[in-house]
């Protein structure tokens, strides 16, 4: 998985986390002052980007994290069968089988955009 170290201070809503070795996009964000024999607690909420599970995390906000590398990118659809689609990507020209996504109308010719990380990818 590519990825990369932050401090906590530094995520934000919207932004993605490393989470049980999965990546998550923060859906909150929020932090506690410091108390009387700690420092200051910081504690996100997060869904997978890939798997949609919900998932937390608290940590002190100087603590370092991992937050992923997921790049978009932009793709045609080539041809649909069923509930799979052939789509080519428009930078390297290369092909590849996803899921067409629940309530999705995709037809050839369309270009959509999706995320990808390592071998995992979703349409956006």
């Amino acid at each position: 998985m590519a990825k990369q170290q932050k401090e906590v201070r530094d995520l934000q809503e919207g932004g993605y986390v490393v989470i049980d070795d999965a990546a998550c996009k923060i859906n909150a964000y929020s932090t506690a002052k410091p108390g009387k024999h700690g420092s200051a607690k910081a504690r996100i909420e997060a869904k997978g980007v890939f798997d949609g599970k919900k998932r937390s995390l608290s940590q002190p906000v100087d603590a370092k994290i991992w937050v992923p590398i997921i790049n978009r990118k932009q793709g045609q659809v080539v041809s649909v069968d069923g509930d799979d689609m052939q789509v080519m990507d428009l930078e390297t020209y290369e092909t590849m089988t996803m899921r067409v996504p629940d309530g999705a109308d995709v037809s050839p010719d369309d270009e959509i955009e999706y995320l990808e990380m390592d071998d995992q990818r979703k349409i956006v």
